[in-house]
């Protein structure tokens, strides 16, 4: 784009580009334009009216091959505007400037790119670096084209600064949010330019090599655009890790030149296995890039013929691939831990092929790559191959409501959480951390609905993916049926119900942080702490003594967190007004508020009596409470209270128990079969075998409180439940 673009009267230095893959390391030979004929061509001035330019003909001739009927106006007039908008203007290379929106068409009318996205290619760089305008694109080419211009052209420095290159990032993914031709624009151009990178500073290839290494190509990936992808890749290993690259290619020069040939062995034994079958098949050779070598040589060690590619087997129709598989199978030998059937589950990334591997007598394995032409065209392109996503369809619903197959899950998240990244450095850190997470799983809600999360995400991910901020109120989750606490870590398929807690004071915990792999989650977390910074956000209640946290939560229940710490009765009285409501009780002092001490959580029909603390508020123990000889020990006056007439109440139990496997899950089910809300709980370490639950509960009447305990109890492994009762602190 503009950064490589000089001034005509100082052209940049001509350097070598930077190492590219032999030809026997190549999946397939790629037609390279000419840029020195193509300069000239395009120094020479466009053509006469109506005739198409020399200098298009490369592309003219690909994008015919994959849309024979293409109307080919709008290229010939894009390429008009450009030529003469860029004319004067030289890359770096030396080269006129008008050959990087060539060859950046080029390489997407190879891939099969329709018209539309050819003819915005050409005119990618023209608002951004001449002075054609996007009113002009619009005017001349219509909205559609205007969109994608504008989609790809970057912010300028003098306006963002240091934040333009985030922010242009941030306006790019956006504008791929309504069209993702913006993106596959932008990786042609990215790609052309990492070919000719090696005219520029070392630094400043380095610098360029790391975003496309952290950003473009997880994009690829996740747009499906392997041709793309594998070609980024290289060019960036050969940068950013020169040696192990040179080592890499020794090591694919020095098979080429062996003696033996695996692959074509193998690649006949298949053919002739079909062919005995009566399946019409294309069986390809197909030779890893240079970072699969290396990936491969990393994990082990020497390599053998088998280990430099894969045979690639194209049939007709998607029942054909399981005729191969069944074939092959049968007359060759398997490797049963190697198959994989991304054809009934295909990638999020629309990829589909059945992967499988045959075992030679010699010992080496050569994996095979079933899939139809369509499949394999799907594979290469990604998205690309789609032609205009948007287009209606001769298969559209009448009412007009169609699948975008180019919105994926991901896409959607992170144009969800990028929104409420509150800088640019936030975003840029978050996006990439995003990007590295290639791999997606989909689990199922109680509605029949479902959610895509990245692989690794925990129930946190889940409550925030599905309900956003209000997530904050999340206590727990079943998995499977089961529950579970908020830090489990969710597998593809799993059915997940999210428990959301009705106290209006609910919060999230700082623990939730360790275990939010989202940028959803994280963001919407930091955001709320940052707002809060005179809580916690662990649910600590400085007046009871509790630092609790709601059951299921990171670091509350089911953690290796400890018990709650015990703290004088009487702290910290103004924490009262925040506290869920509790049982009635009325003290023998007028204006007094009365609030049910932590230690002991009293209920009716309990004996009762309180101490005033700071605040003018009366907390209320039970007669038996630790804390009141304690108090009394130290001179502090009784106050008679009472019970009032409500019999609503809240409780704290401990449950002594042997560990075993959901223990925690069966004990809160026995809980909430009894009609109690789970307020808080915590679970120590196991000691010698032993588990200690403590559970804050609300109950709608006191008198259920014999039955809970007893329900508690009959849980297997319980052997004791019991009404808590803190020690008093030494005098």
């Amino acid at each position: 784009m503009s950064a490589e673009a000089t001034n005509p009267a100082t052209p940049g230095p001509v350097a070598p580009t930077a190492p590219s893959a032999p030809a026997a390391a190549r999946k397939k030979p790629r037609a390279r334009i000419d840029l020195r004929r193509l300069g000239r061509a395009a120094l020479l001035g466009p053509a006469a009216r109506g005739r198409l330019p020399d200098a298009i003909g490369h592309v003219v001739e690909a994008h015919r091959a994959h849309h024979p009927d293409a109307d080919l106006e709008p290229l010939r007039r894009a390429y008009v505007l450009a030529e003469s908008s860029h004319r004067g203007q030289m890359r770096k290379s030396g080269e006129p400037y008008i050959t990087h929106p060539l060859a950046v068409t080029l390489i997407l009318a190879e891939l099969g790119a329709e018209t539309t996205t050819l003819t915005a290619s050409l005119l990618h760089d023209t608002v951004e670096d001449t002075d054609v305008t996007l009113e002009q694109v619009r005017e001349q080419f219509g909205e559609e084209v205007r969109y994608l211009v504008d989609g790809v052209t970057k912010l300028e420095k003098v306006d963002y600064g240091a934040a333009a290159e985030p922010e242009t990032f941030r306006k790019m993914l956006v504008a791929t949010g309504s069209d993702v031709r913006v993106m596959s624009i932008k990786l042609a151009d990215r790609l052309h330019n990492m070919r000719t990178l090696g005219v520029m500073r070392p630094e400043k290839q380095a610098r360029i090599a790391k975003v496309t290494r952290d950003v473009l190509i997880p994009l690829a990936e996740r747009l499906g655009v392997q041709a793309l992808k594998t070609e980024l890749e290289d060019l960036v290993f050969a940068i950013l890790r020169p040696e192990e690259y040179d080592r890499t290619r020794e090591l694919i020069a020095e098979n080429a030149g062996g003696p033996d040939d695996t692959l074509a062995e193998v690649a006949d034994e298949v053919r002739a296995v079909l062919r005995e079958a009566g399946i019409q098949a294309e069986v390809l050779i197909r030779p890893r890039h240079f970072v699969s070598v290396h990936r491969v040589s990393r994990k082990r060690g020497h390599l053998r013929g088998a280990d430099f590619g894969r045979l690639l087997v194209l049939v007709g129709e998607d029942a054909d691939c399981y005729g191969v598989l069944g074939e092959l199978h049968t007359c060759l030998t398997p490797v049963v831990s190697e198959f994989k059937d991304f054809i009934a589950v295909p990638k999020f990334n629309l990829y589909q092929s059945l992967h499988t591997a045959v075992a030679r007598a010699d010992g080496q394995v050569v994996e095979v790559l079933i899939r139809t032409h369509q499949m394999h065209k799907v594979a290469e392109a990604g998205v690309v191959a789609l032609g205009n996503p948007y287009a209606p369809g001769a298969d559209d619903p009448a009412d007009g409501e169609r699948a975008d197959p180019t919105r994926p899950g991901w896409l959607s998240r992170l144009l969800d959480w990028q929104r409420a990244a509150p800088d640019p450095d936030t975003f840029w850190s978050t996006l990439r951390e995003d990007l590295a997470q290639d791999r997606e799983i989909t689990v199922f809600r109680p509605d029949g609905g479902t959610l895509g999360l990245p692989d690794g995400a925990t129930c946190v991910d889940a409550a925030y993916a599905q309900y956003g901020e209000d997530a904050h109120a999340c206590i727990g989750a079943r998995v499977n049926g089961r529950l579970a606490t908020l830090s489990t870590v969710l597998r593809d398929g799993d059915s997940v119900q999210l428990l959301m807690g009705q106290d209006p004071a609910s919060e999230p915990s700082r623990e939730w942080l360790e275990h939010a792999h989202t940028p959803a989650a994280r963001i919407a977390i930091q955001r709320w702490l940052a707002t809060h910074p005179g809580s916690d956000g662990d649910g600590t209640d400085d007046g009871t003594g509790g630092a609790e946290a709601a059951p299921g939560r990171p670091g509350g229940a089911g953690s290796a967190g400890g018990g709650p710490a015990a703290r004088p009765a009487e702290a910290g009285g103004a924490a009262s007004a925040a506290r869920p409501r509790g049982a009635d009780v009325l003290a023998d002092r007028p204006g007094a508020a009365a609030r049910l001490a932590g230690c002991c959580t009293p209920v009716p029909p309990d004996a009762i009596t309180g101490f005033a603390v700071r605040g003018g508020v009366v907390t209320v123990h039970r007669l038996e409470c630790a804390a009141v000889e304690h108090m009394k020990s130290r001179g502090r006056a009784e106050i008679g209270v009472r019970w009032g007439d409500t019999t609503e109440c809240r409780v704290t139990l401990v449950a002594e128990s042997f560990g075993r496997p959901h223990l925690l899950a069966d004990l809160t089910e026995a809980i909430a079969l009894e009609g109690a809300e789970i307020v808080s709980a915590t679970v120590e370490p196991p000691s010698q075998q032993r588990v200690r639950h403590t559970y804050t509960l609300q109950l709608a009447d006191a008198a259920q409180l014999p039955a809970l305990m007893r329900a508690m109890r009959n849980v297997a492994g319980v052997y004791d439940v019991s009404r808590a009762q803190h020690q008093a602190p030494a005098s």
